[in-house]
């Protein structure tokens, strides 16, 4: 099978500052329309094939309906409100799409878009995100298909699961998908903690309630066991040296995302400085290399 190629404009507006850039939004969870509140805009039409969408992954296994755990119950739920495929959706990938439009160059799709990884269209797009894979278990299918996927020059980020039980599960699945890969933790030094945001530490983000629990404290990491302290980021390489994934495990950029609007404090200090800057720096890494 040929490789599919994509095509994506990614002229990034050069950021002297974090806090110069960013002014806090009114949460979202206060809008009931299809936008929640997050400003609309229509890319360019001269660049309507180059546009980047960001592209959730929905699956069956998790924490929905039938039962605790990956192989035992059913993470569909209802529509779009339930399972872990769904955690911090819609708000999350509205947000960040904007966030992406408002501080690059990128012509970005406004609303994004969920997918099976047995859907068809899959391979129209370049990036993906899975979130919350700690009770994760792929089908045979889904195996093959994203195998095929992220060799064929598609990029996967992993998000939002804590601990060393929830990392053996997504490491068990990871290696059905490749085998003989295995992920390599990612140095401070590498270009991808600094290709737009120059970050100084691999910044761990909690959930909102979370962070608010434990801000007299200085936890940041949850729930608070000692195997959750240290963030990590991963990578899984092809052939050629390309980055095809990168896991983001003890860290949940989803809810800085998702929750910039509901306290001033969170947003400054989790959003602002961490999940959006690392969010970006993962787009612009992964769509130029």
């Amino acid at each position: 099978m040929t490789k599919t190629k994509w095509f994506i404009i990614l002229l990034v507006v050069a950021c002297v500052g974090v806090s110069m850039v960013f002014a806090q939004r009114y949460s979202s969870r206060r809008y009931s329309n299809r936008r929640r509140g997050v400003p609309d805009w229509e890319p360019d039409k001269e660049f309507s094939h180059d546009v980047f969408t960001f592209v959730r992954i929905r699956y069956s296994s998790g924490y929905g309906g039938g039962g605790y755990g990956g192989r035992y119950g059913r993470g569909y739920g209802r529509g779009f409100s339930g399972g872990s495929w769904a955690t911090d959706y819609p708000d999350s990938d509205l947000n960040f799409s904007f966030r992406l439009h408002q501080l690059t160059s990128m012509e970005v799709n406004p609303d994004g878009v969920v997918l099976e990884l047995t859907d068809p269209k899959l391979f129209d797009y370049p990036f993906i995100y899975i979130v919350e894979p700690g009770r994760l278990v792929f089908s045979e299918e889904e195996v093959k298909i994203l195998r095929r996927y992220l060799l064929n020059g598609g990029f996967l980020m992993v998000d939002d699961f804590w601990g060393e039980d929830e990392w053996y599960n997504f490491y068990r699945e990871i290696k059905r998908v490749f085998p003989n890969r295995e992920p390599v933790e990612l140095p401070l030094s590498h270009p991808i903690f600094h290709a737009v945001f120059d970050l100084k530490e691999k910044p761990q983000i909690p959930s909102i309630g979370a962070a608010l629990q434990g801000r007299s404290y200085g936890i940041t990491w949850e729930p608070r066991r000692s195997d959750t302290s240290t963030p990590h980021y991963k990578a899984i390489y092809d052939d050629k040296g390309r980055m095809m994934s990168i896991i983001c495990h003890n860290t949940d950029l989803g809810d800085g995302w998702e929750r910039e609007g509901e306290d001033e404090w969170y947003f400054r200090e989790f959003s602002e400085k961490k999940a959006y800057p690392l969010g970006i720096n993962i787009v612009f890494y992964a769509m130029t290399h």
